[in-house]
């Protein structure tokens, strides 16, 4: 079933932004403490039996200058600086192995994929969170730390995916000229913060993006992750302003409203796990050239294989210099 309101509607969906006093300010403060500690990137090649891919196991100071590992991976032949996706992965997800993310190297790029801190329980990760979050919290990430923005889990991770671009422009395999983000879900949510942060970047590629008119998912969805946060308030039945108050702090919305860099988004119509609308009031919110693929049947795996297909003919028109927008346009 279709989960959300029509398309007609979605399209013109600009709710109102609950926009915290300070939030630039929050962010302005927060990567000023992180850039106290040196980035120390450490680019370690391993074998991985992939002949046509060179593999580098990554590490580098995120938050708190904590280690946050990764993979950097590069074509073989490459001998000068290659455009680069810097990759963010969903929730409960991790780094994985190398031979899970060579469509971006097969297609003459760099890739490098952050590891998520503390997460890791679908695809493995490798990367400690050695902060445990402040006050009582369901389990997940969604509600670790949400008393209040400074102790809140996404604010490290966030963190932590701003120094992931400033790794890879280190590396000098990488053009750091031509960096773009990538992500789905949590991975979106995170391709929209980061193009937010660092405003000079290529292009950010955003599908089904988690964290996103946060409010209102939590009105209309009972699936997880915005379920957490129901099981939380539903204890903490009086916490429901302070929670909310640090979640618009880290709501894609109101990065939108600051975003620039150009984009392409996706949603799924029947996604229940970032419902429709709020992609879409994030979209609409955009402030940056942007584009939309929809797809009509499905859900939160939106379009799979063939919005990855959308990302490499993007990438193939940002190589020859176009832009490969044409605002508004939605894939029927």
């Amino acid at each position: 079933m279709f989960v959300d309101m029509p398309l007609e509607q979605l399209r013109d969906y600009r709710p109102e932004r609950r926009e915290p006093a300070g939030f630039d300010a929050f962010w302005d403060r927060t990567l000023a403490e992180t850039r106290r500690h040196d980035l120390d990137p450490v680019f370690t090649e391993v074998e991985t039996g992939l002949a046509l891919v060179r593999c580098f196991d990554v590490r580098y100071a995120g938050f708190g200058g904590h280690e946050i590992r990764g993979w950097l991976l590069v074509p073989a032949a490459a001998d000068g600086p290659l455009p680069c996706v810097v990759q963010y992965i969903g929730y409960n997800g991790g780094r994985g192995l190398p031979h899970d993310w060579l469509t971006w190297p097969v297609a003459g790029w760099a890739v490098f994929v952050m590891d998520s801190r503390g997460q890791g329980g679908g695809r493995a990760g490798d990367t400690a969170d050695p902060v445990g979050g402040t006050g009582p919290q369901v389990s997940g990430k969604l509600t670790q730390g949400v008393l209040d923005p400074d102790g809140y889990y996404y604010r490290r991770l966030y963190t932590d995916g701003v120094r992931a671009v400033e790794a890879a422009r280190s590396h000098p395999l990488v053009d750091p000229s031509r960096v773009a983000v990538s992500g789905a879900s949590q991975g979106g949510a995170l391709a929209m913060a980061v193009s937010a942060l660092v405003p000079d970047l290529l292009f950010a590629f955003i599908d089904v993006p988690f964290m996103s008119h946060i409010r209102h998912a939590a009105e209309i969805t009972d699936e997880d992750p915005y379920a957490e946060l129901g099981r939380f308030l539903r204890g903490n039945r009086h916490r429901d302003d302070q929670v909310f108050d640090t979640l618009d702090h880290f709501d894609g919305v109101n990065f939108a409203a600051r975003n620039t860099t150009p984009a392409l988004f996706s949603v799924g119509l029947r996604d229940g796990v970032t419902p429709a609308s709020t992609v879409f009031a994030a979209y609409n919110h955009y402030a940056g050239p942007k584009d939309i693929r929809v797809w009509r049947f499905n859900g939160h795996e939106g379009g799979e294989s063939a919005q990855v297909a959308e990302h490499l003919k993007a990438a193939r028109e940002l190589l020859a210099g176009r832009l490969p927008l044409a605002a508004g346009e939605l894939v029927p």
